[in-house]
């Protein structure tokens, strides 16, 4: 008898397109936010790291090609031949067209490099990107574009200072869909004054949506982020990890079979969290989750309603 799959894996789908394993390189190719610079706001988001959620290699001094040529040579020792150019830190299509161009020309700099991913915000795409982000499509580069929602409510947007609106995603996510582009969407589970109710609505409005892939984060507390203050003056209390696992258990049942699940929850660095220090141990959140599901024979799919 074949084992119910309590997911679809972002592994699982990279093998079936590719036929082996693929590794993602994460990039900083120096850029920032539009709630960063003054353009819509200063700080950025409101739990915010001061790298931008990526590695701040760029701010080491580190060029794309040196990020590059030092990936690649660590991870072909680990016996990976295929590889995605991943632009994570900060905002990926938040410059001049030309400037993104040069960016993300870096993937003809090693022909085992098969594809870009570009994490950016929804209210940072338009048609003059989308024709750039076609072009490596037609040049046979596997693409998707990951936008951060986070939530579906604009009263939690506008208290994280996320600066764009629910609206925004859907206009930006249209754009991308009807030329055929894959969107992966990031959302956040804990957020100030959302309810557990509001946090599967977020999720069951994708599922609607049928979105390519989808992020899980819980939301964390970092070092120099404005969540520490409000942590610290008791006006914020984290998830515990097993409300999290249960919360994403329940979750993963919204959601078509179909939507590629990229990540079930944050990974951080202990030294760069204040609270809850669980989310250092992103394998132990996994297993739990999956425990979680197998013992309440919950999957993927289960309560999806088309």
């Amino acid at each position: 008898m074949k084992t119910q799959r309590l997911y679809y894996t972002l592994n699982e789908f990279l093998k079936s397109k590719f036929g082996e394993k693929v590794k993602k390189i994460p990039l900083d190719a120096g850029l920032t936010c539009p709630n960063r610079d003054g353009t819509k706001g200063y700080g950025g988001c409101i739990y915010c790291d001061p790298k931008g959620s990526g590695t701040g290699l760029y701010k080491q001094g580190k060029s794309l090609e040196d990020q590059i040529k030092f990936f690649l040579e660590i991870f072909k020792k680990k016996k990976f031949n295929k590889f995605i150019a991943y632009f994570q830190s900060f905002c990926n299509t938040y410059a001049p067209v030309e400037t993104l161009k040069k960016i993300y020309d870096v993937v003809y700099l090693d022909s085992s490099i098969v594809g870009l991913a570009i994490g950016t915000r929804p209210d940072c795409i338009n048609k003059e990107i989308v024709n750039l982000l076609k072009s490596y499509q037609e040049k046979g580069y596997f693409l998707w574009i990951e936008l951060g929602l986070q939530s579906i409510y604009n009263q939690t947007l506008k208290l994280i200072n996320r600066g764009h609106t629910f609206e925004d995603f859907m206009e930006a996510y249209h754009l991308l869909k009807t030329n055929e582009i894959p969107v992966v969407v990031h959302i956040i589970f804990g957020l100030p004054g959302e309810t557990r109710e509001m946090m599967l609505e977020t999720v069951k409005t994708l599922a609607k949506l049928r979105v390519d892939g989808i992020k899980f984060h819980a939301l964390y507390i970092v070092k120099g982020s404005k969540m520490e203050e409000l942590y610290l003056s008791g006006k914020y209390t984290p998830l515990e990890m097993e409300y999290y696992a249960k919360l994403v258990a329940e979750a993963l049942t919204y959601l078509p079979p179909e939507t590629v699940i990229h990540r079930l929850c944050s990974e951080a660095k202990p030294e760069d969290i204040v609270a809850p220090l669980w989310v250092a141990k992103k394998m132990e959140v996994i297993n739990l989750i999956r425990k979680l599901m197998s013992e309440k024979g919950l999957y993927q799919g289960k309560n999806y309603q088309k």
